[in-house]
């Protein structure tokens, strides 16, 4: 059982070991739950992104670096960047997610050779700021999350879809050979979008959130959950809603290569979450182990390093 010292009121392991969080089961989806993501996905793709770019004031050796703006869903102006490696062919093409803390920047050392690289801002957060989207993930989580067809998860899942249609507008000869990495937040998303979404053709997600929210709703946490239980207990209707946003429901429908990087011990999204998507996911996978998440130990940039080498061969097959 992983255990570190710390102060939380609470266990983050949550009394799991990793034979037990090998067990977790995705929840029992609506009937509807594929119709509902079917619908979304072909309204999104009806909307043109129309990208507009600008030369990044700072220069990166190995890349051309561009801010970007694209257009999504709700008519929503995303913001985020843009990496086209310099002196290589762009044979492939990945979409980076973000946590909840948001990007300030893109990342320039992600083990992806010959990859143009998007990091897109989903709404109302970093550069996709606008009012009255609150960019603190405890108010963020919860915006529309009484309306089950404006919740804003679905909206950053339509980001997402959008971001795949940059890709392949500015790109066409990348089509086929699109991929996508998520943390935390953004692990999460990926697993909503993934099963709808073709273009999208293997994905890391790294200690994903949104998992099994009835477990979810069991367990304290430091992350969004703690925003979602404080909800439940002064209003009792949340499942309403996140029965259709559970990623590991959506896990069962996906059939493309994914990895996970999921954890023992982590104090913001609880492990049981985490397996319960890397244990849904219908297609092949693999797993590497982290003894924490969203926390340091001793360990940390060692895993981190395996990590990348293994990320690395993974992409390698886009």
């Amino acid at each position: 059982m992983a255990g570190f010292p710390h102060s939380f009121p609470f266990d983050p392991s949550y009394g799991y070991t990793l034979e037990s969080l090998l067990r977790v089961e995705a929840p029992v989806a609506p009937e509807d739950f594929a119709d509902f993501w079917q619908a979304r996905y072909r309204r999104a793709l009806a909307v043109a992104p129309e990208p507009r770019l600008q030369p990044w004031p700072e220069h990166r050796e190995g890349y051309a670096v561009y801010d970007l703006e694209y257009r999504s869903t709700d008519d929503f102006t995303l913001g985020g960047w843009l990496l086209m490696p310099q002196g290589r062919p762009v044979r492939r093409g990945l979409v980076v997610g973000h946590g909840y803390g948001g990007r300030d920047a893109p990342d320039f050392d992600l083990p992806v050779a010959d990859a143009v690289l998007l990091f897109p801002c989903f709404r109302g957060l970093s550069r996709s700021r606008r009012p009255p989207i609150s960019d603190q993930p405890y108010w963020h989580v919860l915006h529309d999350i009484d309306q089950r067809d404006r919740y804003i998860l679905g909206g950053c899942v339509e980001d997402l879809w959008l971001a795949v249609s940059v890709l392949t507008g500015l790109f066409p000869a990348i089509a086929g050979h699109i991929g996508y990495m998520g943390i935390s937040f953004g692990g999460g998303i990926g697993a909503l979008a993934l099963p709808w979404d073709a273009r999208i053709r293997r994905a890391h997600l790294s200690v994903p959130t949104f998992g099994h929210h009835p477990l979810r709703l069991e367990l304290p946490t430091v992350g969004s959950g703690c925003a979602i239980r404080d909800y439940q207990r002064r209003h009792g209707n949340v499942m309403d809603t996140l029965r259709y946003y559970d990623a590991a429901s959506a896990a069962t429908q996906v059939d493309v290569p994914v990895q996970v990087a999921a954890a023992l011990f982590d104090p913001a999204v609880a492990p049981p979450g985490q397996f319960a998507i890397y244990n849904a996911l219908a297609g092949p996978k693999s797993l590497y182990v982290l003894e924490a998440g969203h926390f340091d130990y001793p360990a940390k940039a060692r895993q981190e390093s395996e990590l990348r080498e293994v990320l690395a061969d993974f992409f390698a097959e886009l």
